[in-house]
């Protein structure tokens, strides 16, 4: 056993929860943000702003014609495995080996393709890290076994990792859909937590399709509290943690959060008010990519996310246009809510002592 051991830790495989459930799939987010959703943006700025060179073909593979857009999204499979490897410190031709595994998996995963890649990629990745560097023809042996098990592993966990995924998901939005209200305070609760803790909430969106009226609720507790602890923490941080926290994440407050965890308080609760009315009220949908369901203000990913749902449905005629009455449930529900609601809970609990002066202080 101590062999073992010593032989993982020579290798710098830690199997543990924080390594693939916070650095992989983080790192998962990352890669899927810099593909699908930033092809998504593209798309959308090409298309309203008609601007020709992004809305052209610029290659037909297969008979398939790609905008500049469609082929960053076409990568999104080798992103995330590239990103996992990357985040699970792998050598070069590990590394470079998983956009092949990254491919595989996402194509065989379907709906759930993200769920296969993070899944598949990381015992890719740790087998293809044990056996790099053992022999005397490295650059044959360690590519060569990275992509024998990414592949193997994808045809055979797959296909029924993405079909679990889209059952979660669809489940999730089959029940926002019939409850609104009751799963509107879930999910906007659940999600704007899981942003805010060291795990990626836009990976688990993603890796479940979190889109419709599940999203919109996802992207109201994502941005109740990136935009309520920007708010609540305004005395104490002034600009500089407004847009830290309102445009990067509110994770930085986890030390904070660790020392008193009271002062999540108006963050969740403002996620529980708006959330409901994000599904009840404006049947807010977010019907961009998944992944911008748990990115809130996050470089307003969340608000473009939605914004480009929109467009896609009124060009597919499930929407007739964009209303006045949209733009107002989107603006409340991502900014001007979260802000209020956090101020004044904050406010109170300020008041009865559970917020004390530079609890929320960041270093």
């Amino acid at each position: 056993m101590s062999k073992i051991k010593q032989f993982l830790k020579r290798k710098d495989i830690e199997i543990s929860i924080r390594r693939y459930g916070i650095d992989a799939l983080g790192a998962m987010a990352q890669g899927l943000f810099c593909s699908l959703l930033i092809g998504t943006i593209i798309n959308t700025v090409g298309t309203q702003f008609h601007i020709g060179f992004l809305t052209i073909p610029v290659a037909t593979i297969a008979g398939t014609d790609y905008t500049v857009g469609g082929l960053a999204a076409a990568m999104s499979g080798p992103a995330m495995a590239v990103a996992i490897g990357y985040a699970l410190r792998c050598p070069p031709l590990v590394l470079f080996s998983l956009i092949t595994v990254g491919f595989a998996s996402n194509a065989l995963g379907g709906a759930g393709g993200p769920l296969a890649v993070l899944f598949v990629a990381i015992v890719a990745a740790e087998v293809g890290k044990a056996v790099s560097k053992e022999t005397k023809v490295d650059i044959l042996v360690t590519p060569l076994v990275t992509i024998a098990v990414g592949i193997a592993l994808s045809a055979w966990w797959a296909p029924a990792l993405g079909k679990a995924a889209y059952s979660v998901g669809y489940l999730i939005m089959w029940a926002t859909e019939k409850q609104p209200f009751i799963m509107g305070i879930l999910v906007s609760v659940i999600v704007g937590i899981v942003l805010t803790l060291p795990i990626s909430s836009a990976a688990i969106c993603a890796a479940f399709g979190l889109t419709g009226l599940a999203g919109g609720a996802a992207l109201a507790g994502c941005c109740a509290n990136m935009v309520g602890f920007a708010v609540l923490s305004f005395r104490e941080n002034r600009w500089s943690g407004l847009v830290s926290q309102g445009l990067g994440t509110s994770m930085l407050q986890m030390g904070n959060i660790v020392k008193n965890p009271r002062i999540w308080l108006p963050a969740i609760l403002a996620s529980a008010v708006t959330g409901p009315i994000a599904t009840c009220i404006f049947r807010l949908e977010q019907n961009g990519a998944a992944v911008a369901s748990g990115m809130g203000t996050c470089g307003l990913v969340g608000p473009l996310g939605v914004y480009s749902g929109w467009t896609a449905d009124v060009a597919a005629g499930t929407k007739a246009a964009i209303t006045s009455f949209d733009w107002l449930g989107l603006v409340l529900i991502a900014f001007i809510l979260p802000a209020i609601l956090s101020w004044v809970f904050g406010l109170l609990f300020r008041k009865i002592g559970w917020i004390g002066t530079n609890d929320l202080k960041l270093d």
